[in-house]
């Protein structure tokens, strides 16, 4: 009889435990007297996670569909062709992407690094009229929203290359994925420009000028045959212009890739002291060839004696011959420098084209009603809990 006249409801209980700690029950809380006041709270507790189920099943079904195409690519095995590295990595800044990559990165880490770049970006957003798709105001905006439906991972295992890119709707996801592809490929051939790169378009400025000179000399000469009347100069005078010609053009052509060699090396350097070397022998031959000092046929002939009009056409036929010297030196060692940058040049191999997606990527309903649900519950053990609290306080 005395425990059934002293026992007290659980909840009961659970307050004056609550209310009166002692020193070893300060810190710990009865579970069981817990457990028991949410089941007395369970109904106001079922309330509220239903309500929150209600509200996370109205925004799953509100919220539009969202569809993922993914492609994926190897990057260049670059190796020890550093250079290429370098001259990449060295223009990053200019791409509005220099804080994605640091020291010592990998190829992998370079061209994810390209795909999140305002060069790439930035054209995207023009190509898809994407401020319109994401209603942003500036283009910073437009580009901010694309890198963020654009995720990019890095297999570190195989080094594969993977971008999934979503969207509102299935075909402009894999328009947008095989375009990040095309202006990865783009801004790959513009920025990697090597040593060999670097070569091949000086030796191409230099053969595209050397035409135009070439072509202006011809027209001189032709101009000269027809005021003179002279069709061509003979024997003697004949070769010595064709030597003089030759030698100015070995000068031009060592002038050419001495200028080519200053851009990469110093003045040490074993070649350009070859170089210079030779131009000054060339040069001292054409000096004594110039004044008749030196001749291939044995006779010297100084230009100073030809007569006048013999002389202005020795000297158009001279500019014609120099050229086409200059001219077909020129080409070779362009012809080289492009051979040289075909096998340096990093090539991006396409593993799997951008897929068509057939289903939707999200909204994933089931997860969302799922997480509602469950914050919901919790949400209502919390708002029972404290609320018993607040009448305990209120009672004391």
């Amino acid at each position: 009889m005395f425990e059934n006249a002293t026992a007290q409801p659980p909840i009961e209980e659970w307050r004056q435990i609550q209310s009166f700690p002692n020193a070893e029950e300060e810190s710990s809380i009865d579970l069981m007297a817990v457990f028991l006041l949410l089941m007395q709270e369970r109904m106001q507790i079922a309330a509220v996670t239903v309500l929150f189920l209600v509200g996370a099943t109205v925004v799953a079904f509100l919220l539009p569909f969202r569809y993922t195409s993914v492609t994926s690519f190897i990057p260049p095995a670059l190796g020890n062709n550093s250079s290429v590295l370098s001259a990449i990595a060295g223009q990053f800044s200019g791409l509005g992407a220099g804080d994605l990559l640091g020291t010592n990165k990998t190829s992998e880490q370079l061209y994810a690094g390209i795909l999140k770049s305002r060069s790439v970006t930035g054209e995207l957003v023009k190509q898809f009229d994407l401020m319109r798709e994401f209603h942003a105001k500036k283009e910073s905006q437009a580009e901010k929203a694309l890198q963020d439906s654009t995720n990019v991972v890095i297999d570190t295992k195989s080094s594969i290359i993977t971008v999934s890119v979503t969207a509102k709707s299935p075909d402009l996801a894999q328009k947008l994925a095989n375009a990040y592809m095309n202006a990865l490929r783009q801004t790959n051939g513009r920025l990697a420009l090597s040593q060999s790169s670097q070569r091949r378009l000086f030796f191409e400025q230099q053969l595209a000028s050397e035409k135009n000179s070439l072509a202006d000399a011809e027209v001189e000469l032709k101009k000269t045959e027809e005021r003179s009347g002279l069709i061509a100069p003979a024997g003697q005078t004949e070769a010595q212009i064709r030597t003089m010609a030759e030698t100015q053009a070995q000068i031009a052509s060592r002038e050419v890739e001495l200028a080519s060699l200053l851009q990469s090396a110093t003045e040490q350097n074993p070649q350009i002291v070859r170089l210079r070397s030779e131009i000054s022998d060339l040069q001292n031959q054409l000096t004594r060839l110039q004044t008749g000092k030196e001749s291939q046929s044995g006779v010297s002939v100084p230009a100073s004696k030809v007569p006048g009009v013999q002389l202005e056409y020795v000297r158009r036929l001279r500019d014609v011959k120099y050229h086409e010297a200059l001219f077909e030196a020129l080409a070779r060692q362009y012809e080289a420098a492009r051979l040289d940058e075909s096998r340096e040049s990093p090539v991006l191999q396409i593993l799997d084209p951008a897929s068509f997606p057939d289903s939707k990527s999200s909204p994933k309903r089931t997860l969302i009603m799922g997480v509602g649900t469950l914050i919901g519950f919790l949400f209502g053990c919390v708002w029972a809990l404290l609320k018993t609290w607040k009448a305990r306080s209120s009672s004391v």
